[in-house]
This record gives C-alpha cells, sequence and structure tokens, in this order.
C-alpha cells in the first residue's frame, strides 16, 4: 500500500498516526535536571523511531525542547500545541499551533493525545497528568526525574486513589508502554 492510496476503513484512514503527549517542566522550574533533559531527548527519540507516531507538547522550552529535539534527531514529526504564539515555539517543532488559551492549552494537549508521558513537572504537568487520568488515558510518568513525576511515582501518596498513573524507570520503558496501551 502506497501513500497516495491509503486505506479506508469506517471512513478511517488506516494510516492515521498515533500521538503520544510529552508533559513536563519548563525552563524555569529550578528542580528539572539535565538528567529529566535527557531522559525527555531519549523519549522524543524512542518515540520517532515508530513511523506511524507522532509527538506533541506545549512547544516551548524544557522538557518540552527536549523531547522535541530527540525526536527531530530520527526524522520524527513534532507538534507543539503553544498557549499563546507560533513565536513561542523551539527550534525543533514542525507544527506550531497557536491557541491563544494559556494554560487551557493543557485540556488540548491531552484530549488530542492517545497516551501521555509525564517528566518532572510542577503545577501545570500535575494538571496535564491528573486529567488524562480522569479522562482515562494511558498515563505514564517517569520515576527519578523530578516533580510531580515523582510525586505521581510514589505509592504512598497515588495509594488511596482508584486511578493511577503508569510508572517506567526510563525513557525507553514509558515509549514502550505508551505503545502497548494504545496497540
Amino acid at each position: 500500500m502506497s501513500c497516495e492510496e491509503p486505506k479506508f476503513v469506517r471512513g478511517r484512514c488506516d494510516q492515521v498516526r498515533r500521538i503520544i503527549a510529552i508533559c513536563g517542566s519548563d525552563s524555569g522550574d529550578e528542580n528539572l535536571t539535565t538528567h529529566a533533559l535527557r531522559v525527555a531527548e531519549d523519549v522524543g527519540y524512542y518515540i520517532s523511531m515508530e513511523e506511524s507516531a507522532v509527538l506533541l507538547c506545549g512547544g516551548r522550552n524544557g522538557v518540552m525542547e527536549a523531547a522535541s529535539r530527540g525526536a527531530k534527531k530520527n526524522g520524527g514529526l513534532v507538534i507543539g500545541m503553544l498557549p499563546g504564539s507560533k513565536e513561542e515555539a523551539n527550534d525543533f517543532i514542525e507544527i506550531a499551533i497557536p491557541t491563544g488559551l494559556g494554560l487551557a492549552r493543557n485540556h488540548l494537549i491531552i484530549n488530542s493525545a492517545d497516551a501521555v508521558i509525564g517528566i518532572c513537572g510542577r503545577w501545570g504537568t500535575l494538571n496535564e497528568l491528573s486529567f488524562s487520568m480522569d479522562i482515562k488515558k494511558p498515563t505514564i510518568v517517569i520515576k527519578g526525574t523530578g516533580g510531580c513525576a515523582d510525586m505521581l511515582s510514589d505509592p504512598k501518596i497515588v495509594g488511596r486513589f482508584k486511578t493511577k498513573p503508569y510508572v517506567a524507570n526510563s525513557a525507553k520503558e514509558a515509549v514502550e508502554m505508551a505503545f502497548k496501551f494504545i496497540s
């Protein structure tokens, strides 16, 4: 089958790409470490290894930029859903979507995703991850990256909740989990 002749099933093209959202700290987070940024870059790279996958993020700096850089290293498609204008996009965003919605764009990111991966993060990331779990999206946090990802990977904290994120110990494991849950 070629790209020119996609197969349609029930009105949908079988070439619809799977969207993995990356949520995490921006560069203003004092808890954001070089380790978390390396993990984010690796996540982006591993997502791009899957031909049918797209990386979606908030499009700005920090974890979002690192993940975008990783995906672009391998020729992956990166979409940034920006809180304001296209000028906010990091250098690795291929499709910049300016929403003009500020942090309310978090809901657009999560609703658009097939699975969500959280790395480090503060309140905005916590908002995205909790919304993702609330609407039953496969939600994975990477333990050891700091911020709310570590908080949500702690069984003492989330143990009382019925809905919990999946916990990964590495970038590769997180991406493998995401694809497993959405295949």
